[in-house]
């Protein structure tokens, strides 16, 4: 077991390693994006862009450069920057990030801040978001899925399971709009957007309200269906019925062997869903006004902030690849009789 979790995360760092290269590549790739502000902002950032190696800076012009990317002029000093090749680019990439932890600076959303300290801003809001996310959803799901395994062809089980088929299908920004029009428009017992960090603290703590039940809202009726499937199946098993003959109730045998081993997949997928979420709150940040990495996300793709896309791209990867892990791992730890890699 040990040797198979080194092979997973070495190959994991391999993988994110590639992916996180490519996507620097094909960013770079693209036209050079200018910065806004004043042409002391721009002169800062351009000699930032000098610091890092990804523009070079001459007193006058050159011809065999490649583009002239801006010109500037202070105190009689002349200065002309061009872009050095996409693949010495990589290089000293990869050399400001390993010696100095250095992702680069935005050029537009917080010009000339440093994309790790804006990513670092906005990460508590959705990791909250994500965590109460799950709290809720998980019991609530797996609750529901249980209620409707033990009532399976009845009246509660069709109830259950029609509502579950309903509700699944409607997106989350669009559950959010029609609350949004009810609970906050109309009804005005919720904030209409998420509140600054001076709102008071009932009202920030009202704004959460939203956003995780709509969050929650597709995870529910997703561990419904898996928890009810599973356990339904393993109802059906013959050890089951061999547990029943042997003198056990039917709550016992449930409790101490159904339930047990319908949770063997269901209990790892927590971890999935928790990345799902993730993903799925970038539309719905930007709808609710949520300053989180997944409305930074979509604001730094329309802005064309590069630098800010990247990192908040590379931590998306990175969760990827780490919860694919943790699903892998989770497995043997769970149920000792799959313990991937061991000896047979």
């Amino acid at each position: 077991m040990t040797k198979y979790v080194l092979k997973r995360i070495a190959l994991a760092f391999m993988t994110a390693v590639i992916i996180l290269s490519l996507t620097f590549i094909l960013i770079k790739l693209l036209p050079f994006e200018q910065p806004v502000g004043l042409d002391p902002q721009k002169f800062a950032y351009y000699q930032d862009q000098v610091r890092l190696g990804f523009v070079q800076s001459f007193n006058k012009a050159q011809t065999n450069k490649g583009k002239l990317l801006w010109s500037y002029s202070s105190s009689g000093q002349q200065y002309y920057y061009y872009q050095v090749p996409v693949f010495q680019q990589f290089f000293n990439w990869l050399r400001n990030i390993l010696t100095r932890w250095d992702w680069g600076t935005s050029v537009k959303i917080q010009a000339n801040v440093a994309a790790t300290v804006i990513i670092g801003e906005r990460i508590k809001v959705s990791m909250l978001l994500n965590i109460f996310s799950v709290v809720f959803s998980v019991p609530i799901g797996i609750a529901l899925g249980i209620w409707a395994a033990l009532k399976k062809n009845t009246i509660t089980d069709h109830i259950i399971s029609t509502l579950i088929m309903v509700f699944i299908s409607v997106p989350s920004f669009v559950l959010i709009t029609f609350l949004m029009l009810w609970l906050c428009y109309g009804a005005e017992v919720l904030p209409t957007q998420w509140p600054s960090a001076s709102a008071p603290f009932d009202i920030r703590l009202k704004a959460f309200i939203l956003p995780v039940f709509c969050l929650s809202f597709g995870s529910i009726c997703g561990y419904c269906r898996f928890t009810r499937a599973e356990l339904c199946e393993v109802m059906e098993s013959d050890y089951l019925l061999l547990a029943r003959t042997k003198g056990l109730t039917k709550r016992q045998a449930i409790l101490r062997h159904a339930l047990r081993n319908a949770m063997v997949p269901i209990v790892p997928s927590i971890i999935a869903e928790f990345l799902s979420i993730m993903g799925g709150s970038m539309i719905l940040e930007n709808l609710y006004g949520i300053p989180g990495i997944g409305s930074l996300f979509v604001d730094s793709l329309n802005a064309k902030d590069y630098n800010i896309l990247f990192v908040d791209m590379a931590i998306f990867t990175t969760l990827g690849l780490l919860a694919g892990v943790l699903l892998d791992i989770s497995y043997g730890f769970i149920d000792p009789r799959i313990r991937m890699g061991a000896k047979k």
